[in-house]
């Protein structure tokens, strides 16, 4: 028996719905997925000015320390990082805030005041009070934050990613 030349009823109407299906599935699927992953595919960058108190706060020719933390999304993940400062006054106008973190591997420096250096516990680190590396293994100088003044309150400007 020789096969007709002209679609069925059956065969037309199981074309038709596939065909449907598929347009309806591309048309749900394709924002779904992107909705799956766009926050896995966002890649945050931290751009923010924060306040550091009373510039009064800081005394004149001493560094001291200004601990802060900050929350990150990334993706699906939230961290809150810690952060840390030293704000050096070195006149009444004049501030300078460093990065607490050592340049060589990124642990964290304390002020001495009675050596006036900044040590990094890892590897003996020592930086001066303006941040220049005195001895060590670090490679450069204590990075700095970008400062401001308004109001008699200090800011520090922190930039990730």
């Amino acid at each position: 028996m020789a096969k007709s030349p002209h679609l069925s009823r059956n065969e037309f109407v199981k074309i038709v719905v596939a065909f449907l299906g598929t347009i309806m599935g591309v048309v749900i699927g394709f924002p779904a997925i992107g909705y799956l992953l766009s926050p896995a595919l966002k890649k945050e960058s931290l751009d923010a000015w924060i306040s550091a108190g009373p510039i009064e706060s800081y005394p004149v020719g001493t560094p001291t320390l200004f601990k802060f933390t900050r929350t990150t999304i990334n993706g699906w993940e939230k961290t809150v990082n810690s952060y840390g400062a030293y704000i050096y006054r070195e006149t009444e106008q004049k501030v300078t805030a460093f990065d607490n973190t050592c340049t060589h591997l990124s642990c964290r420096v304390t002020w001495l005041e009675e050596e006036q250096v900044y040590l990094c516990p890892c590897h003996d680190g020592e930086f001066d009070i303006d941040g220049t590396v005195v001895s060590g293994p670090p490679p450069r100088p204590l990075d700095r934050f970008e400062t401001k003044v308004e109001d008699e309150t200090l800011f520090i400007r922190l930039e990730v990613g």
